[in-house]
């Protein structure tokens, strides 16, 4: 990382908690952590609840707020493309000069009320950490997925709303598509296409990586079973975490692309 990447994101990160939206985003998530812990009691109940929010949540904000982020820097892009900067440093302090701040403010937001009140066991602390590095991933790869979008569509509103429902179909509507197909092929062994259906989606590779954690797979019956056998191994592990960071590395490396051929 050159100098003039780190000049970048400094004045990113001083930009971005200028805006306070990353101050409220990470109040919001302080505040429902220490509320679930005042009312649900143990931190396994508090995990629980916290994996639905963090998993519908961080990928809405992280989507929706980088690109209108991304589109609201345009003339800040024109004025730095007119020095002589690479386009490849440009890109790079954009993106961590956003996702620097966002994690630390989910990872304090989440955190802190975890260290005030503890956690019961060894166990439910290895489902904190999954907890918190499925947010951090996440916050990773919807990042690189708006920077995507922003660069390769001009209009700021068709932009947003490709970034709305590209969080629809990894949030809401994959799980249907993915339920309907179990159901039509249910005579079929399935197994390892659901697993791969499963790698397809960052979100729900998230969430079942988290629920392996939580030790409640035998509540999802047979497929709970498979999903233990595959995720709970370390082969398994090792493959959810390649799959996650190709989540990362490949909308990053098509959205520079895109930033590299882009006429501003």
């Amino acid at each position: 990382m050159n100098t003039t990447t780190v000049r970048i994101i400094k004045f990113e990160f001083s930009d971005v908690l200028r805006s306070k939206w990353v101050l409220i985003y990470g109040l919001f998530f302080f505040l429902l952590t220490e509320t679930l812990f005042r009312f649900g009691g143990t931190s396994a109940r508090v995990m629980l609840s916290l994996s639905n929010v963090v998993l519908i949540i961080v990928p809405l904000i992280c989507i929706v707020y980088g690109t209108i982020y991304l589109y609201n820097a345009r003339e800040f892009m024109e004025l730095m493309l007119a020095q002589p900067l690479r386009r490849r440093s440009l890109f790079g302090g954009l993106y961590s000069g956003l996702v620097i701040p966002l994690n630390l403010s989910f990872l304090v937001g989440v955190g802190l009320p975890f260290l005030l009140h503890g956690v019961e066991r060894t166990a439910h602390l290895q489902a904190f950490s999954m907890l918190l590095l499925a947010g951090v991933f996440l916050t990773l790869i919807f990042i690189a997925l708006a920077f995507l979008i922003s660069t390769a569509y001009e209009d700021k509103m068709k932009g947003l709303g490709i970034a709305i429902l590209s969080w629809l179909l990894f949030s809401v509507a994959y799980d249907g598509v993915m339920l309907s197909l179990i159901y039509r092929f249910s005579d079929y062994p399935l197994e390892k296409a659901v697993i791969a259906l499963t790698l397809l989606n960052p979100v729900d590779l998230a969430r079942t990586l988290l629920l392996m954690q939580l030790d409640i797979a035998a509540l999802m019956g047979y497929t709970g079973a498979v999903f233990e056998l595959f995720f709970g191994s370390i082969m398994g592990a090792a493959i959810s975490l390649a799959a996650l960071s190709l989540w990362v590395i490949c909308p990053m490396w098509l959205g520079l692309r895109q930033f590299r051929r882009k006429d501003f």
